[in-house]
């Protein structure tokens, strides 16, 4: 499949037989194996229903409050904050052959993921405080991450994490990549070969960010004819997917920065490598940005 600007940016929609439906990747879509995505909303008092089959799930919350029944369990409430940028997102984790319904008990939208798996592990509800937070890099490549499942969580493919990224600042800085399976001598992983999808949030209705996604001489796209080099502008609701290659980000100034990360392929890692052209820019930090953490 050739990536273009135009398809790697996925826009939210209007969906006349699924009215609550903000945006929708699937994997013929995307050309990839893995991971679907949606981001969707819900009023007071209305419900969802939805189920498993043979993958593992997770539900994000972005806003509002809800509750989750299924034939796994009840859980209630999930979710506090007015918005993502209030506070971290609590995240149920479902595994495969789970059936549940979830119903607002305030308005609010949500994100939901699943990627097939043959493993089963236990239903799991990350709470807020449960969620590790941190800010990484320095100076204006500052961002602060919240790990909602991350490397060696007890799933089999999924890894979710939030990112925000402060006005006129990177991230996803200095680039880079997880499109190939890397062990060293000695069976380390030094990177995984991963899918990607960027969702995002920004603080301020006319707000964006620039996303550029390329590949190296090692992505298998590279080398089969079909590289990827495309800078794109996601505003609000929008989506970009990563199939391959470097991706980093960088915020507009005047504008907060949110997107929710999904990855899965052939580890559950978060196992990388920077384009060695940037790699430098790390030993040049001298502090970070005192406007994070946010909360």
């Amino acid at each position: 499949m050739q990536y273009t600007p135009e398809n790697i940016l996925i826009k939210p929609g209007i969906f006349p037989d699924d009215p609550d439906l903000i945006l929708s990747i699937t994997p013929e879509q995307a050309g990839w194996e893995y991971i679907s995505f949606q981001a969707r909303r819900l009023a007071a008092n209305q419900s969802w229903s939805f189920e498993s089959g043979e993958n593992e799930l997770a539900i994000v919350n972005l806003s509002g409050r809800y509750s989750v029944s299924s034939n796994r369990g009840r859980w209630s409430p999930i979710g506090s904050r007015k918005d993502v940028f209030e506070g971290a997102a609590h995240a149920l984790y479902l595994p495969r052959y789970s059936e549940f319904t979830i119903t607002a008990e305030k308005d609010g939208e949500y994100a939901v993921v699943w990627v097939p798996t043959d493993e089963d592990h236990e239903p799991w509800l990350i709470k807020p405080e449960d969620v590790e937070i941190s800010v990484r890099g320095g100076d204006n490549v500052s961002r602060q991450i919240n790990d909602l499942l991350p490397s060696d969580s007890p799933v089999h493919r999924l890894v979710l994490v939030e990112v925000y990224t402060p006005s006129g600042n990177w991230s996803s800085y200095p680039p880079h990549k997880h499109d190939i399976h890397l062990e060293d001598d000695k069976g380390n992983l030094l990177e995984a070969d991963l899918e990607e999808v960027y969702f995002y949030k920004i603080d301020k209705p006319d707000g964006y960010a620039y996303q550029r996604v390329y590949t190296g001489q090692t992505s298998p796209l590279e080398r089969a004819g079909y590289p990827i080099d495309a800078l794109v502008r996601a505003e609000n609701n929008c989506a970009v997917l990563v199939p391959e290659g470097y991706h980093p980000v960088v915020s507009a100034p005047g504008y907060t920065t949110y997107y929710l990360n999904v990855l899965a392929g052939s580890a559950q890692t978060l196992a990388n490598q920077d384009d060695p052209r940037y790699a430098w820019v790390k030993d040049t930090y001298k502090q970070k940005d005192n406007s994070l953490p946010l909360y």
